[in-house]
């Protein structure tokens, strides 16, 4: 009678322990500090607001991004103000999480040097010798006809694959125009189904060449100005994923990108609005050319290689031709000029009015501040490694997170090309939180989740990478946390972290006027196992709705284990 006694007291000790757990809130309830640099004393100033109400609201954490992949370049004013951050922090019993190793957005390690940027192949572009230097001899047939936009009848243009709905949407504006007699006009976006007004011309191209697409645009009352693209397509694949910062109101200003042509022989070039509105849009004077070597990076995995036109004889830097440098190279400026010649010494086996075949490789920038890492360069891992010491020093965070997103490029320099690119990934983690782990032990490491998720981003192709990310959850360490981000509640994402045996972080929010996908979130996590908890997340600098975010997750309990 007595063990029965004892028993029936134990299960019901047992009972209300579950219960208590179930009742407590989650563990995790963060806020995300983006767009701060910490180079002014301003920015403690509005961290410090942010700090304050959501610690108010119940937050024990607050995530920071401000560069901190590159601390050995910092002033002694950043870590003045990172240390009144850290004090804040304690002061309001906030846990600070530092964001660091960001591959896809590779600002930081860029920094310490630029040419670790993934680099696309441009390979035996012609040149000819003469005078002392070798000069790339681009393609006659890669232009874009009636780019000017003089030949039209009507409001149609000559030589266009299409323009949207002539008379409609396009218009020929002898009015307004940069050169020339005339100019297109896009408006009235929304007698589109979709929005559209653009123009698309298909084009001849070398395969593996760079080539450089301008065009000057005039806005006004345009809405939204971010619908404005130029895209160079292959099937589906865009080739140059590009967007540019317009003004809904502004005079002409000229916009330019590079892209790579890779193994295609034709692309299809548009310019103008996919989901426009309002307003008013011109364009004019739109060109396409075909240049040398522009940007040229140099590191062990982005050769620079020169040969005989037959290919019998590989020339030898130093003593051929001087090495290949620009003394202006910027991943995230569009150069101008046709490209950099080879100089040839005295010396040189190079002969004058030889023809020559040149291959180099060149960076490629994303949207419009997006630079990828090289995942396959040694060096990559001695800055991360370096900086991880550095962190460690300074913070000594209980926790990191990994800033691996939208990784959109890999696969295409010499040092990762043909490499199992779900693996490469999964080691760059893995030796990204072995670093972090060597100088501040037992270190927890979370990292975002799109290139670890099947249903995101972890799959074939994926903007410009050669190669498949399907099947990386299987190569980073069991023991991450997984920073699960989105705009809408993601039940599959979710679902499929918990059943790999990952815990979780919803990310969630997204600059929205209300909390209503929060409170999806919310019931999603309820119902899912290893949801550790909830990160307020802006890109915006969108803190209105932190109080009530707060609120929300106070009463708020996770699924039952």
């Amino acid at each position: 009678m007595r063990a029965m006694k004892i028993r029936h007291w134990l299960l019901l000790l047992c009972a209300m322990c579950a219960l208590r757990a179930a009742a407590a809130p989650y563990p995790d309830r963060w806020v995300w500090l983006f767009g701060w640099g910490l180079g002014q004393d301003a920015d403690v100033a509005e961290i410090t607001k942010v700090l304050e109400d959501g610690a108010a609201h119940g937050l024990n954490g607050a995530v920071l991004s401000c560069g901190l992949d590159a601390l050995c370049k910092k002033s002694p004013d950043f870590f003045r103000r990172l240390d009144a951050v850290q004090q804040t922090c304690a002061r309001l019993k906030l846990e600070l999480i530092p964001t660091v190793f960001s591959v896809g957005y590779g600002g930081g390690v860029l920094g310490h040097d630029r040419h670790l940027a993934e680099g696309l192949p441009v390979v035996e572009a012609p040149f000819v010798a003469h005078g002392g230097e070798a000069r790339f001899v681009p393609a006659p047939s890669a232009k874009l006809v009636n780019g000017d936009f003089e030949q039209f009848k009507g409001n149609k243009f000559k030589g266009f694959g299409f323009h949207d709905d002539p008379g409609v949407v396009s218009f020929a504006d002898t009015a307004v125009k940069h050169g020339g007699t005339a100019a297109i006009r896009l408006e009235n976006f929304a007698s589109n189904p979709h929005g559209h007004g653009r123009v698309m011309q298909t084009v001849s191209v070398r395969p593996y060449r760079c080539y450089r697409l301008s065009a000057w645009v005039k806005t006004e009352n345009l809405q939204p100005a971010h619908a404005f693209m130029m895209q160079v397509l292959v099937g589906n694949r865009n080739l140059a994923p590009r967007a540019f910062n317009l003004q809904p109101t502004a005079d002409w200003r000229k916009l330019t990108m590079l892209f790579n042509s890779l193994s295609n022989e034709t692309v299809r070039i548009y310019a103008g609005m996919w989901g426009g509105q309002s307003g008013k849009l011109w364009l004019d004077d739109w060109a396409l050319e075909e240049v040398g070597p522009l940007n040229v990076l140099r590191r062990p995995g982005t050769p620079v290689t020169v040969r005989s036109s037959d290919g019998a004889t590989t020339f030898t830097e130093g003593r051929d031709y001087a090495p290949l440098v620009d003394a202006q190279f910027n991943p995230y400026r569009v150069p101008e000029g046709a490209g950099l010649p080879l100089m040839l010494p005295p010396g040189s086996r190079i002969t004058e009015g030889q023809q020559l075949k040149v291959s180099w490789y060149h960076p490629m920038l994303i949207h419009d501040s997006q630079v990828t890492l090289c995942m396959g360069e040694p060096k990559l891992y001695e800055i991360f490694d370096e900086e991880a010491r550095l962190l460690a020093q300074h913070l000594k965070p209980r926790r990191v997170l990994l800033g691996m997103d939208e990784v959109r490029m890999g696969g295409t320099c010499a040092a990762c090309r043909g490499q199992d690119m779900a693996r490469l990934i999964g080691a760059c983690v893995t030796r990204q939180a072995e670093a972090l782990r060597r100088h501040n032990p037992g270190v927890e490491v979370l990292v975002w989740s799109d290139m670890f998720d099947p249903h995101h981003n972890a799959h074939g192709n994926y903007y410009l990478v050669e190669g498949d990310f399907t099947g990386s959850w299987k190569h980073i360490p069991q023991d991450l946390t997984i920073a699960v981000w989105g705009g809408a509640p993601r039940e599959k994402n979710l679902k499929f972290f918990a059943d790999a045996g990952f815990a979780t972080i919803c990310c969630c929010y997204y600059d929205a006027d209300n909390l209503k996908s929060v409170e999806g979130w919310i019931k999603l996590a309820e119902q899912t196992k290893g949801v550790r908890g909830f990160m307020y997340t802006p890109w915006q600098k969108k803190y209105k709705l932190l109080p009530a975010f707060g609120d929300l997750l106070q009463k708020a309990h996770p699924a039952a284990p």
